[in-house]
């Protein structure tokens, strides 16, 4: 392959690029459009819907992100322990998992577990509708498929994604708590005492702030790979596979930027 060529294939990927990403805000401009002006030209987002994507979203959600967020708090306190050890400050092993908790594992491990299952499902779901022509009859029928099928996803996200958020940091903590009880026969009294004099509200907000912007994240990129589904059920599995993997992606190299400047 010659010089053209591969300057021809990257230009054709980087304006791909740039035409999702516009579109990405297109979907964001025109959801917050029909959530706050929708009412007053009587076409609001259906809020039994908004409840249905809450529960979906959130509800169904707890159990899963309590366990893992729990198993990651005692991951980091196993981790913290062996590595402090060698110091001799196991003692500091409850401001380490309170911060990596809050401001890392948290959002993150929410976001991914949320991307997996509702941002898969919402392009699995729009892609169908897509394929049988149900969004052509939703535009006949004069109902916005964006006002109707995109806003009221995004609405739930953006409440219960920083929900979910605040249940790991809780999970996460109750699991440094009981290795430490185990391991150092430190109290969860004790645990809980110095675990809430070393972190402070903007520890927490670092964490919530992030789930914020991966909520959106991850409705934008299933919702625009459920529509672009062409190729009937194949076409449907490959880009809700595509979904999946954008979002992971998209929400690590995000949570790395808000790192970096949140922690300078």
């Amino acid at each position: 392959m010659n010089t053209r060529a591969s300057l021809e294939i990257l230009g054709r990927r980087t304006i791909a690029l740039i035409e999702e990403f516009g579109y990405y805000l297109h979907l964001v401009i025109e959801s917050v459009y029909w959530i706050i002006a929708g009412p007053f030209i009587r076409q609001p987002v259906r809020l039994p819907a908004v409840f249905g994507q809450m529960m979906s979203i959130g509800v169904a959600a707890v159990p899963i992100v309590f366990m893992l967020s729990f198993a990651i708090g005692v991951m980091l306190a196993i981790q913290g322990i062996h590595t402090l050890k060698e110091f001799g400050a196991e003692s500091k092993i409850v401001l380490g998992i309170a911060i990596s908790v809050t401001r890392e594992f948290a959002p993150l491990i929410t976001s991914i577990l949320v991307a997996g299952r509702t941002g898969s499902a919402l392009a699995a779901r729009i892609g169908t509708m897509q394929v049988n022509q149900e969004i052509d009859a939703l535009q006949v029928m004069g109902i916005n498929p964006i006002r109707y099928l995109v806003a009221p996803v995004l609405l739930a996200m953006l409440i219960m994604v920083p929900a979910l958020t605040v249940l790991a940091d809780f999970a996460g903590m109750v699991g440094g708590a009981a290795f430490c009880n185990m391991d150092l026969g430190m109290s969860f009294a004790a645990f809980w005492v110095e675990a809430t004099t070393s972190i402070t509200v903007n520890d927490i907000m670092q964490g919530v702030t992030k789930s914020y912007v991966f909520a959106v994240i991850i409705t934008l990129v299933g919702v625009s790979n459920g529509f672009s589904v062409i190729g009937g059920a194949e076409g449907v599995g490959t880009f809700t596979t595509r979904s999946v993997v954008v979002s992971i992606t998209y929400i690590v190299l995000a949570d790395m930027i808000f790192t970096y400047f949140l922690n300078r």
